[in-house]
């Protein structure tokens, strides 16, 4: 019998989407999935034509952190052949001018809590159980869950969220900034392709450059920033989709961008 890939690879147009897909366990990571995640993702980095990537979990739930049998039987393959994979896709991510969408329901948990505020933008389906869960089995926290939590929530905020490891619901997730829209569960799916059907159809260079100016912005001073914005927008004048955007505006009109 065929083993099911543990990480599933779809398109639909410019929309690809990622889905984990371990839901006998509720999508925990292990060494396969984390192989996989990291050649899907190494994958939609060289697909020039991916305007959108979503990110979802098969079955019951998002993803409930790193694969406790895996932790249990063979701890000293965690670091190479769990870890550094997953960070290895996580950049690539990261990287990618496409907008990367969570598409959350379940178990958010771990890794899958980490591996969630590492995407652009979050749609939490009512239900989902949010927890950084890493504490409670002793370790820290890894999938750079330490570089975004203190972003999104705030430093004492995310102390508490890390140390005292409570659970944390949709509503209050979304309070927190964890997440961007909370939507009817059995909505989740049609609202996470509205949104990204919404981006697919933006201009791909414009919204890529926000989004490298967004996320390196805290690593620049002002001066920095500002000569990264002139370069940044310099680099949009000069395509096609900012004359097809101006020419659409003064025309009154919905603009037809090709990406290029």
């Amino acid at each position: 019998m065929t083993t099911p890939a543990p990480v599933l690879l779809e398109r639909n147009g410019a929309i690809a989407t990622l889905r984990l897909n371990r839901p006998e366990v509720l999508n925990a990571a292990d060494s396969a999935l984390a192989l996989a995640f990291r050649d899907a993702c190494l994958a939609l980095e060289a697909d020039t034509s991916v305007r959108v990537v979503v990110l979802a979990g098969e079955g019951r739930a998002f993803m409930a952190g790193g694969d406790i049998a895996q932790f249990r039987d063979a701890p000293q393959t965690i670091a190479e052949t769990l870890i550094d994979p997953l960070h290895q896709g996580l950049q690539c991510l990261a990287r990618l001018r496409a907008p990367v969408i969570a598409s959350l329901h379940g178990a958010v948990a771990g890794a899958g809590m980490s591996l969630a505020m590492a995407c652009d933008l979050a749609i939490a389906a009512e239900g989902t159980r949010f927890s950084f869960a890493y504490a409670r089995l002793g370790a820290s926290c890894d999938l750079g869950g330490s570089w975004h939590l203190p972003r999104l929530v705030g430093l004492r905020r995310a102390l508490e969220i890390a140390l005292l490891g409570d659970t944390l619901d949709a509503a209050q997730a979304l309070q927190l900034g964890l997440v961007n829209r909370v939507v009817a569960a059995d909505t989740l799916a049609e609202e996470t392709m509205r949104i990204a059907m919404r981006l697919a159809a933006g201009a791909p260079v414009a919204l890529g450059q926000l989004k490298r100016l967004l996320r390196e912005a805290s690593s620049h001073d002002l001066a920095e920033q500002l000569a990264a914005e002139r370069a940044a927008f310099a680099a949009c004048v000069g395509t096609q989709d900012f004359h097809e955007g101006v020419e659409a505006f003064l025309a009154k009109r919905t603009p037809r961008y090709e990406g290029s």
